[in-house]
């Protein structure tokens, strides 16, 4: 699939995406708009759009990361317990800090999403039967040991309701000045580009990566530090997102191969393209009222995870 394309597709969605909602806004009359009509744009659907650009990209861009490292094409930060890691920091900032600030919530949850990973990880190297479909399972078991811990202390401090509204991903409350932590991801991004040869060599294994004179520890360690980064602040801002990081990765790969820092950017504009595509269909598909994007990727995204298992056992991988 070429670049292009992609870019092609990005602008026709992000139109479309800026001209759907209960206010109507023509893009005939965009030089007539009444003052309802401008704050409407400026403060709600430029945001949200901003937003779901973001999030397509680095939640994509995180499983590509996580892939390469784990030398697992089934795991991403839905899959490693990452996700459910930042629920439960979240949830823990609520509980410390009683009037809890964005920032704080996103440092709290940055922490505990890092130490899930972590946590992964070293679950993942004591494990000596690495099939495909068992390390993903494995990942799964363990974001719900967590999941049901934060359920558990949710109940014991009545912040059910405050951490169920992280349970599902939903772009319908971004406003403008409340989704401005999503930038952190614009930088981190940049420099997972830049490192994406030595995570390419990390992929390879520790003896490979020391043999060629590459700190294979920090290397990794950097990595994990970029995905926990990333899926706190989409998780602060957005909520859980299912299934990306796991499905973009191998969508590209399945056209592009398996170097890393090639498919980065078709990872990243695939991602975008995929959320855009199911943020328009969530918005119309009961308009004027809409289905939350993590139902929407969650549906669509399953099906094409089992035709990806389905497709794997069809060819002996």
């Amino acid at each position: 699939m070429k670049i292009r394309y992609l870019v092609i597709a990005i602008i026709v969605l992000s139109l479309t995406s800026l001209f759907i909602g209960v206010t109507n806004i023509s893009p005939f009359s965009l030089f007539d708009l009444t003052e309802a009509q401008k704050q409407v744009l400026f403060d709600s659907r430029f945001p949200r759009l901003l937003s779901i650009l973001i999030a397509g990209m680095s939640m994509s861009i995180c499983g590509l990361i996580m892939q390469q490292l784990s030398k697992n094409k089934f795991v991403s930060p839905t899959t490693a317990g990452t996700l459910d890691s930042a629920r439960l920091g979240i949830l823990v900032s609520l509980m410390v800090f009683t009037a809890a600030s964005p920032l704080q919530k996103m440092i709290v949850s940055f922490a505990f999403a890092l130490i899930g990973t972590f946590i992964f990880m070293k679950i993942l190297e004591k494990i000596k039967f690495k099939d495909a479909i068992f390390i993903p399972l494995v990942g799964l078991m363990f974001g719900n040991i967590i999941s049901s811990i934060s359920t558990f202390f949710a109940y014991r401090n009545d912040l059910i309701q405050n951490m169920s509204s992280w349970m599902q991903g939903d772009f319908s409350m971004i406003m403008s000045g409340n989704y401005e932590l999503m930038y952190v991801s614009i930088p981190i991004l940049i420099l997972a580009y830049f490192y994406a040869n030595k995570f390419t060599i990390a992929g390879m294994g520790e003896d490979f990566s020391k043999n060629l004179g590459l700190n294979y520890r920090q290397v990794v360690n950097l990595g994990l530090i970029i995905v926990a980064l990333v899926t706190a602040s989409v998780v602060l801002t957005v909520g859980v997102i299912p299934f990306l990081g796991l499905i973009i990765p191998n969508i590209v790969t399945i056209y592009q191969g398996d170097h890393l820092k090639k498919n980065l950017l078709h990872t990243a504009l695939l991602g975008a393209v995929f959320v855009l595509l199911c943020d328009i269909i969530g918005r119309v598909i009961i308009y004027p009222y809409e289905i939350p994007i993590s139902l929407t990727v969650g549906v669509i995204g399953s099906a094409i995870f089992i035709y990806m298992l389905v497709r794997r056992r069809k060819y002996g991988l």
